[in-house]
């Protein structure tokens, strides 16, 4: 098998128990009445704590997290989700994109975003400046390319839109096809949906038509993504084939406001003679087990055209790749 690999989103998993009213002197103040009013009960520390355990006993390639890991992006979730972090694994082994919530409002670099930045950095990235040429980014971990998007930026108060920006854009084009040359099973994760009239329209990603377009005319394996507190599955057609695009719910949801109740996807990729086998567990929280339980198994077969892996000398058959 090629890699195994989780992905969860939109954990929710700070406390704003210590909140000033200076800090609420701007979009944030709605956001913390939100969480007064339901988001405090419906994201659970005991459901965090149930995944974390759940997740220490595996070997994972790579734990994908698509952002939203603060309620109103305070300096001092920044610090808790950094523990929190820490306490999942390495930055090598944890790849994470920010979310509408942690880029709730402009905040300075130094005391919010820096804390992750190990995190959501590429290989070799030699920087953490904070800059927005960052992204995407790339992380090779055997035969697989993880290449994550940011898509948090400010927005007004009521709106949780998101964009990637026509330079980011550009680049992920370049990105997924140097990495088709390769051979390379190319994930793509962020944090809201890259596919255009999925969301409703305070909730979308600005720019899906044309990171859709891009999806579509440069392929990928597999497309990730969070922000809804739903799970979904799309069948996005491509010039490299059918790219499934995945949404999983809140990591710590309750599904108490009529959002899914949490869940997350573990993933095992194998190559086969016509491209790669995508092996899909869902996990799924159990209120009387108080534990993450097998909901669904899954495969998806794709189909691709042949290209070298890494290591493989030229003139080998597919077949030999097999497995």
């Amino acid at each position: 098998m090629a890699g195994k690999f989780a992905h969860i989103s939109d954990p929710h998993l700070t406390s704003l128990a210590r909140v000033s009213a200076r800090d609420l002197l701007n979009k944030r103040a709605l956001g913390y009445l939100s969480w007064k009013r339901k988001r405090r009960v419906e994201h659970s520390q005991e459901v965090l704590a149930a995944l974390q355990e759940e997740l220490a006993g595996q070997a994972l390639t790579q734990l994908v997290i698509t952002g939203d890991l603060t309620h109103i992006g305070l300096p001092d979730e920044f610090r808790q989700a950094r523990d929190w972090l820490e306490q999942l694994g390495s930055p090598a082994d944890v790849a994470l994109v920010p979310g509408n919530h942690d880029a709730c409002v402009a905040a300075p670099w130094d005391t919010t975003f820096a804390l992750w930045q190990d995190y959501m950095a590429a290989d070799h990235s030699g920087g953490a400046d904070g800059s927005p040429d960052q992204w995407p980014t790339l992380r090779v971990r055997g035969s697989i390319a993880f290449i994550g998007v940011s898509t948090g930026v400010p927005t007004p108060p009521l709106m949780a839109t998101g964009s990637a920006g026509p330079e980011q854009v550009q680049k992920l084009g370049a990105l997924l096809r140097s990495t088709a040359e390769q051979g390379l099973f190319r994930v793509v994760y962020m944090h809201h949906c890259p596919i255009k009239r999925r969301e409703k329209w305070r909730k979308r990603l600005t720019d899906a038509p044309r990171m859709q377009r891009t999806l579509q005319e440069n392929g990928a394996e597999l497309v990730l993504h969070g922000h809804g507190h739903r799970r979904h599955f799309v069948r996005l057609s491509s010039n490299d084939g059918v790219i499934p695009v995945i949404a999983v719910p809140s990591a710590s949801g309750l599904g108490l406001h009529g959002a899914d109740r949490a869940r997350y996807n573990h993933y095992g990729v194998s190559r086969t003679p016509a491209g790669w086998r995508l092996d899909i567990d869902t996990m799924l929280y159990s209120t009387s087990q108080r534990r993450f339980v097998q909901d669904e198994s899954s495969f998806i077969e794709l189909v691709r055209p042949h290209r070298e892996a890494p290591g493989e000398a030229r003139g080998n058959t597919p077949a030999a790749q097999a497995g």
